[in-house]
């Protein structure tokens, strides 16, 4: 276009001198003939100024309307011939697979029935390439081709050829004399190709990427004592056959500092800054470590405002000292200016409902600002599992006063089909499925379908939960379910019916309370003339009617990878509301997680229980049956009292059981999360209601140790567990492999 405007200029120069009689327009087919007139800078009467209608030609050349626009002069008339561009009948895309369709279309600005130019073609093409080399795809091909209709209009179809995925072959390091290569490259997102890497993305070359990596870069050598690290460049060289990268991080880490003072000040009145040296998570002459200092600055914030002191500003004053390579730190704790909240925006949820979130904040607009609850509030959403990452972040509102808070979300796949297995030396083969859904039609509610076939049991389960009923702190749910056993170590064959009712409340922060009704019919057939007599007398149907109560405190920073907090429970429940059983069992528990290297966590829990027959003796099958994963290197009964004759198991008036386990990293990259753990678990059950015949029961510890792994691969979580008894009796049930998986949709 820009040489018609030129060949043009120089005829609109002859055509100088005298004044227009009339403007005729020529050429429009679905443009009105008074709309190229409103373009123009000229009317009947003007003068033929060549710089004039230069300006015109210009004009209407940048409408986008026209291919070409050509001014000539008849006489005294002015002549506008146009040649209208054609309008997009039709966009297609040929070739594409690693991309679909609708993403590719919601990146071009050209649509259907918009007038079509080669600028914005081109420019289309421009942004598809970088989406497929933000992709992975830098060898992508993308070629527009143009077919022409009747009555101006044309079809655009850009066809793609994607190219194999770029990715990184190497990835190496140059100037790091502290960390190898093998250690940086599991600090940083970016990965080599690998096989096992099929399902992952981030072994594709991405600048982005490489961006956040130097930053990742930067954080760790901070918190290692480098406080003058450095990136100095990043470099990406494509390989010959264009199909891989080798990327080369440049890197200064300079000297390493010690913390040599540290300081606590406040200038807050009637605060004293000793209350507070606690939460000062760095001491003198540790390795700097710029985390720490971020993890003292927000637990200063919180324990001053857990003093009632809304508005506070922590600010670590640091000072270097190269020739003694120490730094010097001073913590000051400020009286922060009165702030309130404005608003908060949440981001990023494409099908949870922005209540979802909201209902867990602990502030709300108006509110004044604590850097406290919002961390909570943080903690809180991450803790629905909905999500793969929560960022909570304030920035300056409308007045000095306020304050907006964003919270960005990237929702993950909340549905699972979750296989479970096991084995026993007595049972034999264990299986489970389970359907789950925990963020229905993106309002929270969770619905469960669960079937169970263990040797010779099956079992179906549906059961669903509306976390706020009636848009209340009240989580409400039902549950239906049928069970059908027929375990050879039991000796008979059992149908359980039945149904409950649920409701759980926050009493206080960390407090939740739960309620149960549950009714269920139990019939007990085909009961082995060689069982225990103590079951052969339970043959038949009975009736129970029974509440529970559950009381829990939970502090864990996260209820899925819990690392630090605690977890302490109560459950009692009593049967007898009608129906033939009557009852009361309860049980105490909890859990400790302890941080004690950095990604080691230590676990210890224990749990004990009792239950007691009221008018009557305890039945089998309402007592405890202890072992799998309460006790593992047990089977699911695996030390449970037991008739001497026959070996069935009884179950327990009482037990108990405890843990000690350590979890850590089993030094695999980053992309391949696998967590080992070893553990050691002890526990007993006694106990059995004037049972008839001769039990084999003790009340001596059972001990046994083991080792175990998780790995969150990309199908879903897999769980492998080896359990080793160390003390036990001839007649426990010991179980010494355990395996469950499951993946996510």
């Amino acid at each position: 276009m820009g040489g018609s405007l030129q060949a043009q200029s120089s005829g609109v120069e002859q055509i100088a001198g005298g004044e227009i009689e009339e403007i005729i327009i020529e050429g429009t087919q679905r443009i009105e003939p008074a709309t190229v007139r409103s373009y123009l800078l000229v009317d009947p009467g003007d003068p033929f100024d060549p710089a004039i209608l230069n300006e015109t030609l210009r004009n209407l050349f940048d409408t986008g309307l026209f291919a070409d626009v050509r001014l000539s002069r008849v006489n005294d008339s002015l002549i506008v011939e146009v040649d209208e561009n054609p309008i997009i009948n039709r966009i297609a895309f040929e070739g594409n697979s690693e991309i679909d369709n609708e993403s590719l279309r919601g990146e071009v600005e050209l649509r259907p029935r918009v007038v079509f130019t080669r600028t914005k073609v081109q420019n289309d093409v421009a942004r598809l390439t970088e989406v497929y080399r933000r992709s992975g795809h830098f060898g992508v091909q993308i070629e527009p081709k143009v077919i022409v209709l009747e009555q101006n209009r044309v079809d655009l179809v850009f066809e793609i050829d994607e190219g194999p995925k770029t990715r990184i072959q190497s990835i190496n390091f140059i100037g790091n004399r502290a960390y190898s290569d093998r250690n940086l490259r599991g600090e940083i997102v970016s990965t080599e190709a690998a096989w096992w890497r099929i399902l992952g993305a981030q072994d594709s070359y991405d600048p982005d990427r490489l961006g956040f990596d130097r930053e990742l870069l930067r954080r760790f050598y901070l918190t290692e004592g480098y406080a003058d690290f450095r990136v100095d460049s990043v470099t990406a060289e494509l390989t010959p056959d264009r199909e891989s990268f080798i990327v080369t991080f440049i890197l200064e880490e300079g000297e390493r500092y010690r913390v040599g003072s540290l300081d606590l000040v406040s200038e807050i009145p009637d605060l004293d800054p000793e209350a507070l040296r606690d939460e000062v998570r760095i001491s003198e002459g540790d390795w700097y470590n710029a985390q720490r200092v971020e993890d003292t600055v927000e637990g200063l914030t919180e324990a001053v405002a857990d003093r009632g002191f809304a508005f506070v500003d922590v600010r670590p004053r640091v000072q270097r000292n190269p020739e003694e390579q120490e730094v010097d730190i001073v913590f000051e704790v400020q009286e922060g200016p009165r702030v309130f909240v404005e608003r908060i925006n949440i981001e990023g949820n494409v099908r949870t409902e922005d209540r979802v979130i909201r209902r867990e904040f602990r502030l709300v607009e108006g509110d004044a600002f604590n850097a406290s609850k919002v961390r909570r509030s943080r903690q809180r959403i991450q803790n629905l599992g909905f999500f793969g990452s929560v960022s909570v972040d304030s920035v300056e509102g409308s007045e000095p006063d306020q304050t907006v808070i964003n919270v960005e979300i990237e929702e993950q796949a909340t549905g699972s089909l979750t296989f479970g297995g096991g084995f026993s030396t007595d049972v034999g083969p264990i299986a489970q499925v389970e359907i789950r859904e925990r963020n229905l039609l993106g309002r929270a509610q969770d619905l469960l379908l669960n079937l169970t076939v263990a040797g010779q049991r099956s079992g179906l389960e549906l059961s669903f939960t509306e976390p706020y009923f009636l848009d209340r702190n009240l989580a409400a749910g039902i549950d239906l379910f049928r069970i059908e056993t027929s375990e050879r170590n039991l000796t008979f064959d059992q149908e359980r019916t039945g149904g409950a009712l649920r409701a759980g409340y926050e009493i206080v922060e960390f407090w939740q309370q739960n309620w149960r009704y549950e009714f269920s019919r139990r019939d007990i057939t085909n009961v082995d003339p060689r069982a225990a007599l103590a079951i052969r007398l339970e043959e038949g149907k009975t009736d129970r009617s029974s509440v529970t109560h559950r009381l829990t405190y939970d502090t864990r920073d996260d209820r899925f990878d819990p690392r630090s907090g605690v977890r302490l429970f109560t459950n009692n429940t009593f049967a007898g509301l009608g129906g033939d059983v009557t009852f009361a069992k309860n049980t105490v528990g909890g859990d400790y997680f302890l941080p004690i290297l950095e990604d080691w966590t230590l676990r210890v829990g224990a749990e004990v229980g009792q239950i007691v027959g009221i008018n009557d003796d305890t039945r089998v099958l309402d007592r405890f049956f202890v072992g799998g994963s309460q006790l593992r290197g047990f089977a699911s009964s695996g030390i449970s009292p037991r008739d001497e004759l026959t070996r069935d198991p009884l179950g327990a008036n009482q037990f108990y059981t405890a843990t000690v386990e350590t979890r850590f990293p089993l030094g695999a990259p980053d992309d391949l999360p696998i967590r080992g753990r070893l553990f050691t678990d002890v526990g007993a059950s006694w106990g059995v209601d004037r049972a008839p015949g001769d039990i084999l029961e003790e009340k001596s510890p059972r001990l046994a140790v083991g080792a175990g792994l998780s790995w969150s691969s990309p199908l879903g979580p897999l769980d492998i567990d080896f359990g080793f008894p160390i003390l036990s009796e001839d007649f426990d049930d010991e179980q010494i492999f355990r395996f469950s998986f499951g993946t996510r949709f």
